[in-house]
């Protein structure tokens, strides 16, 4: 059955080394990142939207012109005057990758200042996807605001999916770093958190303390991915399941690995509703999009759907 999935968070301006000391321009973030994903593989009567703010500059109009041409729908997102999207560029070392930013004027910052369109954004959406990112880079009450539209979408039946990605350097305080994206997890019905960052920030001793912390703040269905060791799920009061990391040849840019399996396995879920097909599957889309440099990789060299 077809429906609508709205990808909630910052698109930036992405800058990477091409030949000599020349960068390429392309357009990226986490939550934009998974909405490509999903939209590369979910059937063509599926909807997928993008929800956020840009300016009234020209980059504005080359993002969302570029956003469109991926098949990612722009209808819901507000223009701000005298604001301007995000920047970063991507630095690559043996295949891992660190990043410098810019986004001070950020038209994302202010994506939940209208209330009521964001309201009408989630009413009109079946599955709604934020991060930790789309959290950090709000102010406090503006977080609040998201976080209040999304447990009434959850309280509504919707699927609410949260990638905790937890960055500390976009927060100013780190108790309210944990405690905000625990407030994320609770507005959520699926939560899928990279282990690494669990371990790091929340002190989690293994996969099953990360898993038994979000059941406690009343997750229903969790998918722990954890790199090239694999991926633990626990869904509702099914058995824990483990799914291995597919093999890639040859790592050459690990940017997108975990939104590429997060947009995914989203589709192959909506569609079959089987947990452990979907990260088989998604584990796959990950190690091809390894392969290849960039976050968002040319359909051509993904998994056939």
């Amino acid at each position: 059955m077809a429906g609508r999935l709205l990808s909630i968070g910052e698109c930036m301006v992405e800058l990477m080394q091409a030949d000599g000391d020349l960068l390429r321009k392309g357009y990226a973030g986490d939550t934009f990142n998974t909405a490509y994903y999903a939209r590369s593989f979910l059937p063509k009567d599926w909807s997928v939207d993008y929800f956020t703010a840009v300016g009234t500059d020209m980059v504005s109009d080359e993002m969302l012109a570029f956003i469109e041409k991926t098949g990612v729908g722009i209808g819901h997102i507000r223009r701000v005057e005298g604001r301007s999207p995000g920047l970063y560029m991507i630095h690559l070392k043996d295949g891992e990758r660190s990043f410098s930013y810019w986004r001070s004027v950020s038209a994302a910052k202010t994506l939940a200042d209208d209330a009521d369109h964001l309201r009408r954004a989630i009413d009109a959406s079946d599955i709604l996807v934020f991060s930790g990112i789309t959290l950090a880079i709000l102010v406090p009450n503006a977080a609040e605001t998201l976080l209040l539209e999304l447990r009434r979408a959850k309280a509504a039946g919707k699927l609410v999916v949260f990638d905790p990605n937890i960055r500390p350097r976009l927060w100013d305080d780190k108790a309210r770093m944990l405690e905000t994206i625990s407030a994320g997890a609770r507005a959520s019905s699926l939560v899928m958190p990279s282990f690494d960052d669990e371990a790091v920030h929340f002190g989690d001793a293994g996969i099953a303390a990360t898993i038994e912390r979000y059941r406690g703040l009343g997750v229903e269905n969790i998918v722990v991915k954890d790199g090239p060791n694999g991926v633990t799920l626990s869904f509702g009061d099914s058995k824990t399941e483990f799914v291995p990391s597919a093999r890639a040849e040859k790592i050459v840019d690990t940017t997108s690995a975990g939104d590429s399996f997060n947009g995914a396995f989203l589709a192959r879920y909506a569609v079959d509703g089987d947990p452990v097909s979907a990260a088989r599957f998604a584990a796959a889309t990950a190690a091809a999009v390894i392969q290849h440099h960039g976050a968002l990789v040319a359909r051509d060299k993904l998994p056939a759907a």
